[in-house]
């Protein structure tokens, strides 16, 4: 992967990039109009970076389809992924943050860190594979290893499955799910579907009350049964 994330780029260039390829991750469309909701800022401030950016190599632009990175744009990306996941994993393995309040910190933090630190931090947790919220980190050379999962909302009564990831955009989810014992791995069995896409999950003996953003918010690997050890 190399050097990508030195003092050449911005912090605000590394942050465009970052979320144009969040964007392609999650199925979206990189426009600059979902660039300016995701980022909270004018259309008009995101034209001019995505021409920015273009002028940099990072990205190509085509009217009416969208933003999408080139090869350089996204080994910078991924490099600033890696850096964010592993720093919100140091915080919440060494430090001892929940998984709710280590996303702030950890984007201050991605732009300061240099690779050597970064390297080290991986090394002492182990090489992990993934972050606090079930997110893929990518390795050393970018290298990212995902797993294919479903949305818990689009599970049957009856139906269970192993959270793999939570997303990570919204802390007071995150805190509502630690509430109800429900983390990464945790196996859920779908009691019932209510009204308006909610629905009644089992956690072990715990049952909980999932709106349907919350039960969209998790991915999960389906399973036959929960697994009561």
């Amino acid at each position: 992967m190399g050097s990508t994330t030195d003092m050449r780029h911005s912090r605000a260039v590394e942050d465009y990039v970052k979320q144009i390829y969040k964007l392609t991750r999650d199925g979206e469309r990189a426009s600059t109009k979902a660039l300016a909701q995701r980022m909270g800022l004018e259309q008009g401030t995101v034209s001019g970076m995505v021409k920015q950016l273009a002028q940099r190599g990072l990205v190509e632009h085509e009217r009416y389809y969208g933003v999408t990175l080139t090869a350089a744009g996204e080994s910078l990306a991924v490099g600033m992924l890696r850096k964010h996941r592993l720093i919100e994993l140091f915080l919440v393995k060494v430090l001892g943050f929940e998984w709710d309040q280590v996303d702030a910190d950890a984007e201050r933090l991605e732009h300061a860190v240099s690779d050597r630190l970064i390297e080290r931090i991986d090394a002492v947790l182990g090489h992990p594979q993934v972050d606090p919220h079930g997110a893929p980190i990518p390795d050393a050379s970018g290298k990212i290893s995902d797993i294919a999962t479903t949305r818990l909302s689009e599970l049957a009564a009856g139906q269970a499955g192993r959270v793999r990831r939570v997303s990570d955009r919204d802390p007071e989810l995150l805190q509502y799910l630690a509430e109800r014992a429900i983390q990464l791995d945790t196996v859920l069995r779908v009691s019932s579907r209510g009204p308006f896409g909610s629905m009644v999950v089992c956690a072990g003996d715990r049952e909980a009350n999932l709106p349907r953003e919350a039960a969209e918010s998790i991915e999960v690997t389906v399973v036959d049964q929960p697994n009561q050890d």
